[in-house]
């Protein structure tokens, strides 16, 4: 399934909190602006046509953590990208709705952001929260590059590439160098659900389980069991923030229209622990 809805899934609204973070200085060699990742994104257009916007948004966490988001406008999904950078190697959470390189440049800006300060490239390892084309279709920017590794979307490729042991109950690690990033099954949304816990920020991707908008729910016992499992992962841990894979809600907790090419009033994307 490529996109988010079916008729299998079940829909929920859920209403999240926010953290508030300080704003990032923006560095000079990359496309980064000044804003922090819990301030507004960019709402997108009434008139995509008579008024376009970049294709992409990227702003700091720190130096070496950055948030990307895909334009309202190139696609109404507007998915967020991670990307993580170690000590000898980089890790890229989600590649996104779109594949035309030329109408969203996303490997082009990753590899930008990694070379940064005219620094060597590390090598990259590019991963998924789960398969849905809204989360993957980007992949083919990636596939063949140098130092790139590419790891399966299918719920076999995944199982083999990590090797869990006792799935979905184990848990793995990814070493990034001196930066080690905890991968926890969530199936429920898909069958290939994976949160990461990134130990260095204390930051929790989730994916579309959960995020600030619409629940959609492939297998709800699934669902409950892995609420369960994250709830217990993070219990005795600190969380900076929760980040999801979209925003679908405003201010209020309400949610934005479906397929909409503008979010006016947009909530903020950071969800905390509780």
């Amino acid at each position: 399934m490529g996109k988010r809805v079916s008729a299998r899934h079940t829909l929920v609204a859920t209403a999240l909190f926010c953290l508030s973070w300080p704003a990032q200085s923006a560095l000079a060699d990359v496309p980064v602006t000044t804003a922090s990742v819990g301030d507004p994104w960019q709402s997108g257009a009434d008139d995509c046509t008579t008024h376009p916007v970049p294709p992409l948004e990227v702003r700091a966490y720190d130096s070496q953590t950055f948030v990307l988001r895909q334009s309202l406008c190139s696609t109404f999904e507007a998915p967020f990208i991670y990307l993580l950078i170690g000590k000898s190697r980089a890790l890229l959470i989600d590649t996104g709705d779109l594949a035309d390189p030329v109408a969203m440049p996303l490997a082009q800006t990753v590899f930008t952001l990694l070379r940064r300060g005219g620094g060597s490239q590390p090598p990259l390892l590019v991963v998924h929260t789960h398969r849905h084309l809204d989360h993957r279709a980007g992949d083919p920017q990636f596939v063949g590059q140098a130092n790139v590794e590419v790891v399966p979307y299918e719920l076999a490729g995944i199982q083999r590439y990590y090797k869990f042991t006792d799935w979905p109950n184990s848990r793995v690690q990814i070493d990034l160098g001196e930066r080690t990033v905890d991968v926890i099954p969530t199936p429920g949304h898909n069958e290939t659900d994976l949160a990461f816990y990134d130990r260095t920020t204390a930051l929790l991707f989730s994916g579309d389980f959960p995020l600030a908008g619409r629940l959609l729910i492939d297998d709800t016992d699934a669902a409950r069991a892995s609420a369960r499992r994250l709830v217990e992962f993070v219990k005795e841990k600190p969380v900076a923030a929760v980040l999801g894979g979209h925003i679908e809600m405003d201010v209020s907790g309400n949610l934005l229209p479906w397929k909409s090419e503008i979010h006016p009033g947009e909530r903020p994307l950071p969800m905390d622990k509780s």
